[in-house]
């Protein structure tokens, strides 16, 4: 189709005037809210039309609104066709297709300002209530009527609206747009100051508890949402479809509610916080305070959600949390100490929530509980006194009550959170490990140790063992105290001594506890540090296999033993025992162990047995005294009484031959005796008094209630050297540790500094135990001393590895 010559300017202002009495008499009818009908809308919808199409039909008859809609299509095929030549809307303003259209957004912008001027002389002397009601009462009204205004004049949005736009001519809009921007620039611009005002004294009533109209302030906080026109958006958004029309902005901008509301809000509620918390904590204990400051900041929350913008929240809380909070920590953490003392629960879970609510501000809070904690811990333990050190069941169980105590107020008052349970862990870690207990044993080492004995307390078969749940619910407690000792390995040779002793002894509660402790062991301190536990536990399996196998080679040897025989053989390199002291064993004995010695060759080639006559034990039936007893009773004491199936009384020399005893393990073994009244000392000596020519009998008119009854009683000594023996192990274990984690550091390093190998070390090893810094000093000088290290030429504190 071709493209009609454009209009004269005089035929286009004629075409205007000739509508727009109908029009504006329309317009006005629509922003004094009378009622239209359909009809009457489409008339309106169609003058615009019309007009705007004018200039292509050159005084044809517009025609009814079904011929116009047709003459749409074609008038944007034409007018895509104009676009590119040279001379139309492109490239000349004066063009027929630029100017239909402009002088009726002129008009309707004229029309605009003056509706406005009118209600501005009706509002501009109202205040407080009265102006809300009014400004809110004339928006929603204006900005209906704006809509429908909107819709009336969509053709002219859709394509003039739009080309100047795609032209980048600035402050031109849609219509409703074109409503907003002029309400800003007039309405707005008299009336924003008093409507802001009574918008903050409104609120601030509500503060102060008085009830409030807040469909006031959610309808002049919508207003300024939606009038927020920055300069980056002056100029409409251009359409990527032509059939879509106008886009609408994405979303409102809110550089007006900010400058024109919210600064002066948050300026407004930050000096109405900051004098009420100073009065409330004039009048009132900060525990009020707090909840005070809990209610504040729950019902600032709610403000938002009910009549301010959602963007405001984060500022507001902000601002409250600052008054309300961060400029009153001095006074909180105050009050923290004392409701840790007092064990307030729910007020230290409170304070926790609000100081929770800035950064970085708990950690105060977190050593003021890290202190509290220890100083409970040591002062519990100090109140055991010497009985702490020689009952490990005490010992234990108060630390796990201080843990417990809280461990509870970290998962409650403070959400276990993990700052929190990291003060808890250093508290118990400190107390734990050094205080008074270990301060009277003069070791760091009598923590793990008396752990280690209660284990066996709970572990060892006796009339008081739980029951198996609550055993392992135990055994579950142990390993938190386990869990903040420095040093495990001194933990690790007292547990495998009293695991060695229970396993030999056959004294185990629970096979199940056993392996169940085990298991908790290896899982926080790896394979490594269980390997010669399980090890000992296997050898006690593959024992009682031996045993099947021995009585199966005396049945095929057509042999026989005097006595039932059981042994255990046990890995040299796994079990905690040295060898056995002199000792000549009885010969009611010899023949059994001669034979096993026997079977045993026979089976494994190379190998050596090395009796352990002091781990040993036996039963020996009595038939001499009115009752018949069976005494459980060491290998010692057995050869021992023995003896005196030939005489009724020895002399503690001819004993200590018999039995190569020495005389002072001999001496325990006849102490042992006197007190079971098997044995009596000669009249009016004293039992501690025993020398070799000391004459002891054996006591013919014993009398017992029980028929079985176990004198096996560790010997005082025994004890004693083993205490000693197991902190000369630790000692020298730890130095092959240290050497070899020096050796593991330098061989990946070459060459490195000596405080930065102390420091590497220490941490290589913090999970077994806390090396001196001198013993690592040492373990460096053997190395230099092997030939592992050297220093390095030139720099005293660089040392070389040497390969």
């Amino acid at each position: 189709m071709a493209n009609p010559r454009p209009t004269s300017h005089g035929n286009k202002n004629h075409d205007l005037d000739q509508i727009w009495d109908d029009l504006k008499q329309g317009i006005e009818h629509v922003y004094d809210r009378r009622g239209m009908s359909k009809p009457r809308y489409m008339e309106l919808y169609t003058h615009v039309y019309n007009y705007c199409t004018s200039v292509h039909q050159q005084g044809q008859p517009s025609g009814n609104l079904s011929s116009s809609v047709r003459s749409s299509a074609s008038s944007v095929s034409r007018t895509s066709s104009r676009n590119r030549q040279p001379g139309g809307a492109n490239g000349n303003h004066n063009s027929g297709a630029q100017f239909v259209g402009q002088e009726l957004y002129k008009r309707l912008k004229d029309f605009l300002h003056e509706y406005l001027s009118k209600l501005i002389e009706q509002g501009e002397t109202l205040m407080g209530e009265d102006v809300l009601t009014f400004y809110t009462k004339q928006w929603e009204e204006y900005r209906f009527s704006s809509k429908v205004l909107n819709g009336v004049c969509a053709y002219l949005n859709r394509h003039w609206v739009r080309r100047e736009c795609d032209e980048g001519r600035k402050n031109v809009y849609e219509i409703y747009q074109l409503a907003l921007v002029i309400w800003k620039e007039t309405l707005f611009e008299k009336l924003h100051k008093q409507v802001t005002n009574a918008v903050l004294k409104l609120i601030e009533r509500e503060r102060n508890g008085e009830m409030i109209n807040t469909s006031l302030v959610s309808g002049v906080i919508g207003s300024y949402v939606e009038l927020g026109l920055e300069d980056d958006d002056q100029n409409c958004a251009s359409t990527p479809n032509a059939n879509a029309g106008l886009n609408q902005r994405q979303g409102p901008q809110l550089g007006t509610y900010q400058k024109h509301f919210e600064q002066q809000f948050l300026e407004d509620t930050e000096n109405f916080y900051a004098n009420e918390s100073m009065e409330f904590l004039h009048q009132n204990p900060v525990t009020e305070y707090m909840k005070k400051a809990e209610q504040r900041l729950s019902e600032e929350h709610k403000r938002v959600e009910l009549y301010l913008h959602d963007s405001t929240l984060q500022r507001l809380m902000k601002t409250c949390e600052t008054v309300l909070i961060q400029k009153q920590l001095d006074t909180l953490h105050n009050e923290f100490k004392s409701l840790l003392h007092a064990e307030k629960k729910d007020d230290l879970g409170r304070m926790y929530m609000l100081v929770a609510r800035l950064d970085d501000a708990l950690g105060e809070m977190r050593d003021h509980l890290e202190s509290h904690i220890c100083a409970q811990g040591l002062a519990a333990l100090e109140e055991l006194g010497e009985t702490g050190g020689n009952d490990p069941k005490m010992y234990v169980t108060t630390i796990l009550d201080v843990h417990k105590k809280y461990n509870k107020l970290v998962l409650t008052a403070f959400k276990n959170d993990s700052g929190f349970v990291a003060a808890l862990d250093k508290a118990c870690g400190k107390f734990i490990n050094n205080n008074a207990v270990t301060k009277a044993a003069q070791s760091t080492q009598k923590s793990p140790e008396l752990l280690a004995r209660y284990c066996d307390l709970l572990l060892k078969k006796s009339n008081k063992n739980p029951e198996d749940q609550e055993l392992e619910d135990t055994l579950n407690q142990v390993m938190i105290v386990f869990k903040y000792l420095e040093d495990k390995d001194v933990f690790q040779k007292f547990y495998s001594k009293m695991l060695a002793n229970r396993l030999v002894s056959h004294m185990s509660a629970s096979d199940e506890a056993e392996s169940s402790m085990i298991g908790k062991l290896k899982h926080a301190c790896g394979f490594e540090y269980t390997s010669k536990l399980q090890r000992m536990y296997q050898d006690i399996g593959l024992s009682k296999d031996l045993n099947d196998e021995f009585k199966n080679y005396l049945r095929e040897k057509q042999d026989t033993l005097p006595l039932d025989f059981q042994i255990q053989v046990l890995s040299s390199g796994s079990w905690p025992f040295t060898q056995c002291v002199e000792f000549a064993l009885p010969s009611e004995l010899e023949h059994s162990v001669n034979k096993f010695n026997e079977f045993y060759n026979t089976k494994h080639s190379g190998r050596k047995l090395s009796w352990l006559y002091n781990r040993s034990k036996g039963d020996i039936v009595t038939n001499c005294f009115k009752n018949r007893y069976i005494f459980q009773a060491s290998t010692f004491q057995m050869a021992v009484l023995l003896m005196f199936n030939s005489n009724d009384s020895y002399r503690v020399g001819e004993l200590a031959e018999a039995t190569k005893l020495k005389m002072d393990i001999l001496v325990q073994v006849l102490q042992i005796l006197f007190k079971a009244r098997l044995l009596v000392p000669p009249n009016g000596e004293n039992e501690d008094d025993l020398t070799a020519d000391t004459v002891v009998t054996f006591f013919k008119e014993y009398k017992n209630k029980k028929l079985r009854v176990n004198i096996n009683v560790p010997l005082k000594a025994e004890v004693k050297q083993e205490q000693e023996q197991t902190h000369q192990v630790i000692e020298e274990d730890r130095k092959i540790l240290i050497q070899a984690a020096i050796v593991r550091i330098m061989k990946m390093r070459k060459v490195f500094k000596h405080q930065q190998l102390v420091a590497e070390v220490l941490n290589q090893l913090a999970a077994r135990f806390n090396p001196r810094v001198q013993m690592i000093k040492k373990c460096i000088d053997i190395l230099i001393e092997k030939d592992y290290l050297e220093r390095t030429e030139g720099q005293k504190d660089t040392y070389s590895y040497l390969a």
